[in-house]
């Protein structure tokens, strides 16, 4: 009977360390590095007169999202200027951000946005958020695999 037991935990043994690392290398998560892209452009002609003194201030914050819990791994606010002056959408302002150490089970990325126009004094915001939970699910933002802010 002792010789039975013997050689069962033996075997236990040695299927236990065979199926370790696998079983290790399966829970244990690596990082991965995400990239997101995003383009800035007017959507429309505002060469009237009535947008003469119109400003628009773009801020772009990118989150990582684990649980409730959010971190904020990239800011950048594009210096207020006349809504005329922006780029058409053929030669929009062009941003790529590479977001390092992403665990793609237990996180997400997010990106916010807000849209500040200023017409003589008069301010109106507009915000938006989009959730990318892998880079493979940029191109579901827009048809050119970016995220189009279109003012």
């Amino acid at each position: 009977m002792k010789k039975y037991v013997l050689m069962l935990s033996v075997i236990l043994l040695i299927t236990g360390t065979a199926f370790y690392k696998p079983i290790k290398e399966k829970i244990q998560e690596k990082p991965v590095d995400k990239n997101i892209s995003f383009a800035i452009y007017k959507g429309a002609d505002y060469t009237a007169k009535v947008y003469d003194c119109t400003y628009v201030q773009v801020q772009v914050t990118v989150e990582k999202v684990r649980d409730d819990k959010c971190t904020v791994v990239w800011d950048k606010t594009f210096d207020e200027k006349l809504l005329k002056q922006y780029p058409t959408a053929k030669n929009a302002i062009a941003e790529q951000i590479n977001i390092t150490g992403v665990f793609e089970k237990k996180e997400h990325l997010q990106v916010k946005y807000v849209l500040t126009y200023n017409s003589k004094g008069t301010e109106l915001q507009m915000q938006g958020e989009n959730v990318i939970a892998d880079s493979a699910n940029i191109s579901a933002l827009s048809p050119k695999g970016q995220l189009a802010l279109v003012l």
